[in-house]
């Protein structure tokens, strides 16, 4: 059965590179949200697997949405998605609940491998 996933993220043009990827690596995208507050609530209605939060959202970011996506104690695995490759960004993510992270620019073999390295998910 495929994993099924959230992607959050408020650039249109990301979510849609996004779910093709994960559609052409079997995943299931079963919503998608525009900033941290709808990631939160679409979390908590459709309980995904995996849920791949920006970290820069408007309304709420993505680290606070993986906070607060945590204390409902969902089922859902968290992944961080950004551009920013900073090492402390990183580390607050972690945090956060996140099990792993993705830089943007997206390549498709390296998400689907960070995905498939992921315990518990496979």
């Amino acid at each position: 059965m495929a994993k099924s996933v959230l992607i959050a993220d408020d650039t249109v043009f990301f979510r849609v590179a996004l779910r093709e990827i994960l559609t052409s690596g079997g995943y299931e995208v079963v919503g998608e949200a525009a900033n941290g507050a709808e990631a939160v609530e679409e979390a908590e209605r459709l309980k995904p697997d995996i849920v791949i939060l920006d970290v820069v959202m408007p309304v709420k970011n993505g680290i606070e949405a993986a906070k607060e996506i945590k204390s409902l104690k969902l089922p859902s695995t968290i992944v961080m998605c950004t551009s920013l490759g900073y090492e402390a960004i990183v580390e607050e993510a972690i945090r956060s609940g996140a099990s792993a992270y993705i830089i943007k620019p997206l390549n498709a073999e390296k998400v689907l491998s960070i995905l498939a390295g992921i315990p518990g998910l496979s």
